[in-house]
């Protein structure tokens, strides 16, 4: 009846817990994750960036009011004549060389239009584009970054929770073992320092039990983190810890989708690409541009009356003759940036092909290591039942039944971290061929 009750009180806490599946982990994440935040937010930036520069399609309408006051004789007769105000009085000589105070409340709105820019706005436009191509990338490197994460977290808290039971386990066995010994010395089968082996033994693997409760707590923040949720939130487990049936593609045909898929080689590119548009963007600064302008005007010698108005529409160009060959230094820069970028992109792409062998060599040693590891727990376990039996029957010492038992636990704990080992390598494998996507069945 205790052991009963003692189960309902433990399990009471996860009554209001809510369950979490490995796939829920990762679109909570996507959804929640800062990260994933500030790169959407740089996306949309980009695409501010490319409504920015296709203004320079568009006219320039500015509005402008000035006061002035003055009895400067040139000004006196210039405002006077665009307010409409002068008479033949102003004619006088006097007057005209030593006029009074006159104000002039001017009102002007001026257009401006480009109607060639030698491809300026054209180019600022394409670069920004490849811009936003470039954020995109790096919005899909952030979420390849977080799924990874995400996965690494669930799986790594799955490996707790297991391990803290094998744990838990040897602390029972243990026990069981302290208890059978104690009865064995008061039938005066066994010693006190075979009782005494065994609580050392006991206090080693209650010590395991405490670390690996550490190490649970640590996993379950670590997932908090990574989904972007508080750290106090608690969740059940669902996916359980086992073996994927990820089946890994051969070499060649890895590396051939990280170069078509992965986001860092996107980017890459796209700077080539942005250096090539500088280049010619640069070019451009050595034609002339050509523009319209139209302006009208209000004079007034008060704020809202006493005045005239004008107005004038003219053409014109601007071209820069010579401003120090600051225009022969970008056009070299960007040239010199673009065999830069072109060698950062072949770098890019060996560093890619070695991170895919590698993911795939830790993938297939991390299979092999499961294997392995399985079968050794069979013979750990059955090994521990001779052992057991052995001892009972006053066949083997507390020496060999202590050493079978930890031997059980180091095989549970290395099976366990096989598993988590042979998950990880998965994910990672297909993170390096820049085919890791939330409909992943990696994340079942």
């Amino acid at each position: 009846m205790k052991t009963v009750i003692a189960f309902l009180l433990a399990a009471l806490p996860l009554c209001g817990q809510d369950a979490l599946s490995l796939r829920d982990a990762v679109q909570r994440a996507l959804q929640h994750n800062p990260g994933m935040h500030a790169s959407q937010a740089r996306e949309k930036a980009a695409e501010e960036r490319i409504r920015a520069a296709r203004s320079g399609y568009l006219p320039k309408l500015n509005y402008q009011e000035m006061v002035q006051r003055s009895n400067n004789p040139v000004f006196v007769f210039g405002a006077k004549l665009t307010q409409r105000q002068f008479t033949q009085a102003d004619f006088d000589i006097r007057s005209l060389n030593q006029p009074g105070f006159v104000n002039n409340f001017q009102s002007m709105v001026t257009v401006d239009q480009v109607l060639f820019d030698a491809g300026r706005t054209k180019y600022a436009i394409s670069g920004a584009k490849v811009g936003e191509q470039i954020q995109q990338q790096r919005t899909r490197s952030e979420e390849i970054e977080i799924m990874q994460q995400v996965a690494q977290a669930y799986v790594g808290a799955k490996f707790g929770e297991q391990a803290l039971r094998a744990a838990q386990e040897s602390v029972r066995s243990a026990t069981a073992d302290l208890e059978r010994a104690e009865s064995f010395r008061r039938e005066g089968m066994n010693t006190d320092a075979d009782v005494l082996s065994i609580r050392v033994h006991l206090a080693a693997v209650r010590q395991q039990e405490i670390e690996r409760q550490m190490e649970l707590d640590v996993a379950l923040a670590a997932l908090n983190l990574a989904m972007g949720e508080s750290e106090g939130n608690t969740f059940t487990l669902t996916t359980p810890l086992a073996e994927t049936g990820y089946e890994a593609k051969p070499l060649a045909e890895s590396q051939q989708d990280a170069m078509t898929n992965r986001p860092e080689l996107a980017q890459a590119r796209s700077a080539v690409e942005i250096a090539k548009i500088n280049e010619k963007s640069a070019k451009s600064a050595y034609f002339p541009e050509f523009f319209v302008r139209g302006v009208f005007e209000t004079d007034r010698q008060e704020l809202i009356n006493r005045g005239g108005a004008n107005w004038f529409v003219g053409g014109g160009l601007r071209w820069n003759l010579f401003n120090g060959l600051r225009d022969r230094a970008q056009i070299n820069e960007s040239k010199h940036n673009a065999v830069a970028a072109e060698a950062e992109t072949r770098k890019a792409e060996s560093g890619v092909r070695f991170e895919v062998r590698q993911a795939l060599l830790r993938w297939k040693a991390a299979k092999e290591q499961l294997s392995v590891a399985n079968a050794s727990v069979d013979q750990a376990v059955e090994s521990l039942r001779i052992t057991r039996d052995r001892y009972e029957n006053g066949l083997s010492t507390v020496t060999d039944l202590l050493r079978t038992e930890t031997a059980v636990l180091n095989a549970k704990t290395n099976f366990l971290s096989a598993l988590f080992g042979q998950h990880n390598a998965a994910v990672a494998l297909e993170a390096a061929r820049g085919s890791l996507e939330p409909g992943s069945k990696l994340f079942d």
